[in-house]
Protein backbone atom coordinates (compact mmCIF):
# COMPACT_ATOMS: atom_id res chain seq x y z
CA UNK A 1 0.00 0.00 0.00
CA UNK A 2 2.82 2.13 0.98
CA UNK A 3 3.92 1.87 -2.79
CA UNK A 4 0.22 2.70 -4.15
CA UNK A 5 0.87 6.11 -2.05
CA UNK A 6 3.73 6.91 -3.79
CA UNK A 7 3.04 6.03 -7.10
CA UNK A 8 -0.07 8.11 -7.09
CA UNK A 9 1.50 11.03 -5.62
CA UNK A 10 4.20 10.84 -7.84
CA UNK A 11 2.12 9.65 -11.06
CA UNK A 12 0.52 12.93 -10.31
CA UNK A 13 3.01 15.10 -9.95
CA UNK A 14 4.61 13.36 -13.18
CA UNK A 15 1.65 14.17 -15.28
CA UNK A 16 1.49 17.73 -14.03
CA UNK A 17 5.23 18.29 -14.68
CA UNK A 18 4.70 16.89 -18.32
CA UNK A 19 1.96 18.67 -18.71
CA UNK A 20 2.93 22.18 -17.33
CA UNK A 21 5.76 22.51 -19.97
CA UNK A 22 2.91 22.89 -22.42
CA UNK A 23 -0.25 23.99 -20.48
CA UNK A 24 -0.60 27.46 -22.59
CA UNK A 25 0.13 25.67 -25.96
CA UNK A 26 -2.25 23.93 -28.22
CA UNK A 27 -1.57 20.67 -30.50
CA UNK A 28 -0.68 22.24 -33.44
CA UNK A 29 1.83 24.43 -31.25
CA UNK A 30 3.11 21.51 -29.14
CA UNK A 31 4.17 19.25 -32.57
CA UNK A 32 5.62 22.25 -33.65
CA UNK A 33 7.65 22.44 -30.33
CA UNK A 34 8.28 18.53 -29.64
CA UNK A 35 7.61 16.67 -33.23
CA UNK A 36 4.34 14.87 -34.48
CA UNK A 37 4.13 12.46 -31.16
CA UNK A 38 4.05 15.91 -29.27
CA UNK A 39 5.88 16.17 -25.27
CA UNK A 40 6.70 12.54 -23.79
CA UNK A 41 9.16 12.56 -21.23
CA UNK A 42 9.76 15.47 -18.70
CA UNK A 43 11.56 18.35 -20.14
CA UNK A 44 14.45 19.63 -17.72
CA UNK A 45 14.35 23.21 -16.76
CA UNK A 46 17.24 25.04 -17.43
CA UNK A 47 18.05 26.64 -14.36
CA UNK A 48 17.47 23.44 -11.88
CA UNK A 49 17.55 20.55 -13.92
CA UNK A 50 14.47 18.78 -13.05
CA UNK A 51 10.77 19.09 -14.54
CA UNK A 52 9.24 21.02 -12.95
CA UNK A 53 6.17 20.87 -11.15
CA UNK A 54 3.14 23.28 -11.10
CA UNK A 55 0.44 25.37 -8.64
CA UNK A 56 -1.43 21.39 -9.07
CA UNK A 57 1.15 19.22 -7.15
CA UNK A 58 1.75 22.17 -4.69
CA UNK A 59 -2.06 22.08 -3.90
CA UNK A 60 -1.77 18.39 -3.80
CA UNK A 61 1.02 18.63 -1.15
CA UNK A 62 -0.84 20.90 0.50
CA UNK A 63 -3.65 18.70 0.70
CA UNK A 64 -1.89 16.18 2.22
CA UNK A 65 -0.95 18.13 4.94
CA UNK A 66 -4.07 19.56 5.87
CA UNK A 67 -4.95 15.90 6.40
CA UNK A 68 -2.82 15.02 8.69
CA UNK A 69 -3.16 18.37 10.53
CA UNK A 70 -6.44 17.76 10.84
CA UNK A 71 -6.37 13.61 11.55
CA UNK A 72 -3.77 14.16 14.70
CA UNK A 73 -5.79 16.99 16.21
CA UNK A 74 -8.72 14.79 15.62
CA UNK A 75 -11.04 18.04 13.85
CA UNK A 76 -13.22 18.25 10.95
CA UNK A 77 -11.38 17.58 7.76
CA UNK A 78 -12.04 20.60 5.92
CA UNK A 79 -11.66 23.31 8.44
CA UNK A 80 -9.54 21.57 10.92
CA UNK A 81 -6.60 21.01 8.49
CA UNK A 82 -7.60 21.54 4.77
CA UNK A 83 -8.91 25.04 4.81
CA UNK A 84 -5.69 26.48 6.68
CA UNK A 85 -3.43 24.42 4.76
CA UNK A 86 -4.52 25.76 1.73
CA UNK A 87 -4.25 29.49 3.43
CA UNK A 88 -0.74 28.50 4.25
CA UNK A 89 -0.22 28.05 0.26
CA UNK A 90 -1.78 31.37 -0.13
CA UNK A 91 0.64 32.84 1.48
CA UNK A 92 3.50 31.05 -0.24
CA UNK A 93 2.17 32.24 -3.70
CA UNK A 94 1.20 36.18 -2.32
CA UNK A 95 3.12 36.45 0.94
CA UNK A 96 -0.68 37.48 2.38
CA UNK A 97 -1.88 35.88 5.06
CA UNK A 98 -4.63 36.87 7.69
CA UNK A 99 -3.70 34.73 10.70
CA UNK A 100 0.51 35.09 11.39
CA UNK A 101 0.17 32.25 13.81
CA UNK A 102 -0.53 29.34 10.77
CA UNK A 103 3.12 30.15 9.59
CA UNK A 104 4.21 28.30 12.89
CA UNK A 105 5.21 25.03 12.89
CA UNK A 106 1.76 23.21 13.74
CA UNK A 107 2.26 20.12 16.24
CA UNK A 108 1.68 17.79 12.90
CA UNK A 109 4.52 19.03 11.67
CA UNK A 110 8.26 17.44 12.08
CA UNK A 111 11.55 19.30 10.83
CA UNK A 112 11.12 22.51 9.20
CA UNK A 113 7.30 21.94 7.95
CA UNK A 114 5.85 21.97 4.46
CA UNK A 115 7.14 25.73 4.84
CA UNK A 116 10.37 24.77 4.83
CA UNK A 117 10.22 24.36 1.28
CA UNK A 118 11.28 26.64 -0.85
CA UNK A 119 10.09 25.23 -4.33
CA UNK A 120 6.49 25.39 -3.02
CA UNK A 121 6.82 29.58 -2.88
CA UNK A 122 7.35 29.57 -6.70
CA UNK A 123 4.65 31.06 -8.68
CA UNK A 124 3.49 28.29 -11.27
CA UNK A 125 0.42 29.66 -12.73
CA UNK A 126 -1.43 29.75 -9.77
CA UNK A 127 -5.28 29.43 -10.29
CA UNK A 128 -7.14 32.89 -9.89
CA UNK A 129 -9.73 31.30 -8.23
CA UNK A 130 -8.46 29.23 -6.02
CA UNK A 131 -6.60 32.75 -5.42
CA UNK A 132 -9.18 35.11 -4.66
CA UNK A 133 -11.29 32.44 -2.42
CA UNK A 134 -9.11 31.93 0.03
CA UNK A 135 -8.10 35.19 0.43
CA UNK A 136 -11.55 36.09 0.85
CA UNK A 137 -11.63 35.36 4.76
CA UNK A 138 -14.37 33.26 3.78
CA UNK A 139 -14.30 29.11 3.84
CA UNK A 140 -16.21 27.90 0.98
CA UNK A 141 -18.66 24.72 1.34
CA UNK A 142 -21.47 22.90 -0.15
CA UNK A 143 -23.74 24.18 1.61
CA UNK A 144 -22.77 28.08 1.19
CA UNK A 145 -21.07 27.96 -2.07
CA UNK A 146 -18.32 30.89 -1.94
CA UNK A 147 -18.67 31.03 -6.18
CA UNK A 148 -20.16 29.51 -8.80
CA UNK A 149 -16.85 28.34 -10.29
CA UNK A 150 -16.60 24.94 -11.60
CA UNK A 151 -12.98 24.76 -12.81
CA UNK A 152 -10.65 22.24 -12.73
CA UNK A 153 -8.69 23.50 -9.51
CA UNK A 154 -10.47 21.67 -7.08
CA UNK A 155 -10.59 17.88 -8.75
CA UNK A 156 -6.92 18.20 -9.65
CA UNK A 157 -5.35 18.51 -5.45
CA UNK A 158 -7.20 15.66 -3.85
CA UNK A 159 -5.65 12.19 -4.64
CA UNK A 160 -4.19 12.27 -1.23
CA UNK A 161 -7.85 12.07 0.09
CA UNK A 162 -8.85 8.97 -1.70
CA UNK A 163 -5.44 7.56 -0.95
CA UNK A 164 -5.95 8.23 3.43
CA UNK A 165 -9.38 7.48 3.36
CA UNK A 166 -8.73 4.67 1.25
CA UNK A 167 -11.14 2.42 3.72
CA UNK A 168 -14.53 4.18 2.99
CA UNK A 169 -14.83 5.48 -0.63
CA UNK A 170 -18.24 7.44 0.77
CA UNK A 171 -16.43 9.23 3.32
CA UNK A 172 -13.16 9.96 0.52
CA UNK A 173 -16.08 11.05 -1.49
CA UNK A 174 -17.38 13.17 0.77
CA UNK A 175 -14.22 15.11 1.92
CA UNK A 176 -12.62 15.40 -1.21
CA UNK A 177 -15.91 17.46 -2.19
CA UNK A 178 -15.95 19.51 0.76
CA UNK A 179 -11.98 20.32 0.09
CA UNK A 180 -12.73 21.39 -3.60
CA UNK A 181 -16.26 23.49 -2.28
CA UNK A 182 -13.80 25.39 -0.45
CA UNK A 183 -12.28 27.22 -3.24
CA UNK A 184 -15.02 26.36 -6.10
CA UNK A 185 -18.66 26.34 -5.63
CA UNK A 186 -20.48 24.96 -8.58
CA UNK A 187 -21.79 21.15 -7.84
CA UNK A 188 -19.32 20.15 -10.51
CA UNK A 189 -16.58 21.72 -9.25
CA UNK A 190 -16.45 19.43 -6.46
CA UNK A 191 -18.74 16.94 -7.18
CA UNK A 192 -15.56 15.58 -9.65
CA UNK A 193 -13.06 15.87 -6.81
CA UNK A 194 -15.51 13.71 -4.41
CA UNK A 195 -15.68 11.09 -7.49
CA UNK A 196 -11.78 11.49 -8.58
CA UNK A 197 -11.27 10.67 -4.79
CA UNK A 198 -13.52 7.81 -4.50
CA UNK A 199 -12.20 5.94 -7.50
CA UNK A 200 -8.83 6.38 -5.97
CA UNK A 201 -9.90 4.69 -2.77
CA UNK A 202 -11.73 1.94 -4.56
CA UNK A 203 -7.75 1.21 -6.76
CA UNK A 204 -6.70 1.25 -3.42
CA UNK A 205 -8.57 -1.62 -2.55
CA UNK A 206 -8.06 -3.71 -6.09
CA UNK A 207 -11.71 -1.98 -8.31
CA UNK A 208 -10.30 -2.54 -11.53
CA UNK A 209 -9.85 1.00 -12.97
CA UNK A 210 -12.52 -0.36 -15.59
CA UNK A 211 -14.94 -0.77 -12.83
CA UNK A 212 -14.55 2.16 -10.68
CA UNK A 213 -16.68 4.61 -12.59
CA UNK A 214 -20.04 2.77 -11.94
CA UNK A 215 -19.29 2.77 -8.00
CA UNK A 216 -17.98 6.33 -8.42
CA UNK A 217 -21.92 7.29 -10.57
CA UNK A 218 -23.64 5.51 -7.63
CA UNK A 219 -21.91 7.67 -4.95
CA UNK A 220 -22.33 10.67 -7.18
CA UNK A 221 -26.17 10.37 -7.08
CA UNK A 222 -26.33 10.88 -3.57
CA UNK A 223 -25.48 14.86 -4.26
CA UNK A 224 -27.41 17.58 -5.89
CA UNK A 225 -26.26 18.71 -9.51
CA UNK A 226 -24.65 15.81 -9.83
CA UNK A 227 -25.94 15.29 -14.02
CA UNK A 228 -22.88 17.37 -15.58
CA UNK A 229 -20.39 14.98 -13.90
CA UNK A 230 -21.84 11.81 -14.37
CA UNK A 231 -22.30 12.80 -18.04
CA UNK A 232 -18.49 13.53 -17.86
CA UNK A 233 -17.66 10.01 -16.44
CA UNK A 234 -20.32 8.40 -18.49
CA UNK A 235 -18.81 9.81 -21.91
CA UNK A 236 -15.28 8.94 -20.66
CA UNK A 237 -16.23 5.36 -20.13
CA UNK A 238 -18.21 5.25 -23.96
CA UNK A 239 -15.51 6.65 -25.55
CA UNK A 240 -13.56 4.30 -24.57
CA UNK A 241 -15.26 1.37 -25.26
CA UNK A 242 -15.71 3.15 -28.95
CA UNK A 243 -13.45 3.32 -31.90
CA UNK A 244 -12.69 6.79 -32.52
CA UNK A 245 -9.14 7.60 -32.13
CA UNK A 246 -7.96 8.68 -29.16
CA UNK A 247 -6.80 12.44 -30.50
CA UNK A 248 -10.61 12.98 -31.53
CA UNK A 249 -12.01 11.25 -28.44
CA UNK A 250 -10.24 13.83 -26.18
CA UNK A 251 -11.43 16.75 -28.07
CA UNK A 252 -15.04 15.29 -27.60
CA UNK A 253 -14.53 15.02 -23.73
CA UNK A 254 -13.22 18.67 -23.61
CA UNK A 255 -10.22 20.81 -22.89
CA UNK A 256 -9.95 19.84 -18.93
CA UNK A 257 -10.40 23.21 -17.82
CA UNK A 258 -13.65 21.93 -15.66
CA UNK A 259 -13.29 19.64 -13.45
CA UNK A 260 -16.05 17.47 -14.76
CA UNK A 261 -13.47 17.82 -18.61
CA UNK A 262 -10.09 17.19 -16.36
CA UNK A 263 -11.89 14.30 -14.67
CA UNK A 264 -12.93 12.55 -17.84
CA UNK A 265 -9.75 13.39 -19.98
CA UNK A 266 -7.42 11.89 -16.75
CA UNK A 267 -9.81 8.90 -16.94
CA UNK A 268 -10.41 7.96 -20.35
CA UNK A 269 -6.54 8.35 -20.95
CA UNK A 270 -5.36 6.29 -17.73
CA UNK A 271 -7.99 3.56 -19.43
CA UNK A 272 -6.91 3.96 -22.53
CA UNK A 273 -3.40 2.79 -23.10
CA UNK A 274 -1.64 0.27 -20.82
CA UNK A 275 1.76 1.15 -19.15
CA UNK A 276 2.70 4.55 -17.23
CA UNK A 277 4.64 6.72 -20.00
CA UNK A 278 2.26 6.40 -23.03
CA UNK A 279 -1.19 7.52 -21.28
CA UNK A 280 0.15 10.07 -19.46
CA UNK A 281 1.49 11.41 -22.81
CA UNK A 282 -1.85 11.17 -24.53
CA UNK A 283 -3.25 12.88 -21.30
CA UNK A 284 -1.35 15.81 -22.07
CA UNK A 285 -1.07 16.24 -25.49
CA UNK A 286 -3.86 18.33 -26.19
CA UNK A 287 -5.27 21.65 -26.59
CA UNK A 288 -6.64 22.30 -23.16
CA UNK A 289 -5.75 22.43 -19.81
CA UNK A 290 -2.33 19.79 -19.98
CA UNK A 291 -1.29 19.65 -16.55
CA UNK A 292 -4.08 19.19 -14.83
CA UNK A 293 -5.55 16.62 -16.99
CA UNK A 294 -2.31 14.89 -16.73
CA UNK A 295 -2.22 14.99 -12.68
CA UNK A 296 -5.25 13.33 -12.92
CA UNK A 297 -4.36 10.51 -15.23
CA UNK A 298 -0.94 9.96 -13.19
CA UNK A 299 -2.63 9.70 -10.40
CA UNK A 300 -5.26 7.02 -11.31
CA UNK A 301 -2.02 4.90 -13.29
CA UNK A 302 -0.19 5.48 -9.66
CA UNK A 303 -3.25 4.17 -7.38
CA UNK A 304 -3.81 1.73 -9.81
CA UNK A 305 -0.38 0.40 -8.69
CA UNK A 306 0.17 -1.62 -12.13
CA UNK A 307 1.92 0.91 -13.89
CA UNK A 308 4.90 2.64 -11.57
CA UNK A 309 6.75 5.35 -12.56
CA UNK A 310 10.21 4.96 -13.43
CA UNK A 311 13.19 5.72 -11.73
CA UNK A 312 15.01 7.95 -14.88
CA UNK A 313 11.33 9.70 -14.91
CA UNK A 314 11.49 10.18 -10.68
CA UNK A 315 14.87 11.47 -11.22
CA UNK A 316 14.34 13.83 -13.36
CA UNK A 317 10.89 15.20 -11.25
CA UNK A 318 11.11 18.27 -8.98
CA UNK A 319 10.32 17.64 -5.27
CA UNK A 320 10.01 14.12 -6.04
CA UNK A 321 12.37 13.10 -2.73
CA UNK A 322 9.87 15.32 -1.16
CA UNK A 323 7.08 13.58 -2.47
CA UNK A 324 8.01 10.45 -1.74
CA UNK A 325 8.48 10.73 1.92
CA UNK A 326 5.56 12.66 2.22
CA UNK A 327 3.67 10.16 0.54
CA UNK A 328 5.20 7.51 3.27
CA UNK A 329 4.35 9.72 6.15
CA UNK A 330 0.49 9.64 4.99
CA UNK A 331 0.54 5.89 4.38
CA UNK A 332 2.03 5.84 8.00
CA UNK A 333 -0.17 8.26 9.63
CA UNK A 334 -3.41 6.40 8.77
CA UNK A 335 -2.26 3.39 10.64
CA UNK A 336 -2.05 5.51 13.58
CA UNK A 337 -5.33 6.18 16.24
CA UNK A 338 -7.02 9.77 15.37
CA UNK A 339 -7.16 11.86 17.77
CA UNK A 340 -10.32 12.97 19.58
CA UNK A 341 -12.69 14.72 16.81
CA UNK A 342 -14.22 18.09 18.07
Amino acid sequence: MKDQFAGCLLGGAAGDALGYTVEFMDQQQIQSWFGHSGITEPQPDSKSGKALISDDTQLTLFTLDGLIWAYEAGLPYAEGGLYPSYLRWLYTQTGWIADRALLSLQPHEKGGGILAQKELYFRRAPGTTCLNALRSGKMGTMAEPINGSKGCGGVMRVAPVGLFLNGDPAYAFRVAAEAAAITHGHPTGYLAAGALAAIIALLMNNVPLERTPAEAIRLLRRYQGYEETEAALESACELYGGTLPAEHAIRRLGLGWTAGEALSIGLYCAMKNGGFERPLALAVNHDGDSDSTGAVCGSLLGAEGKSALSAEWESKLELSAYIRGRAGELAAVRKKPAGKKK
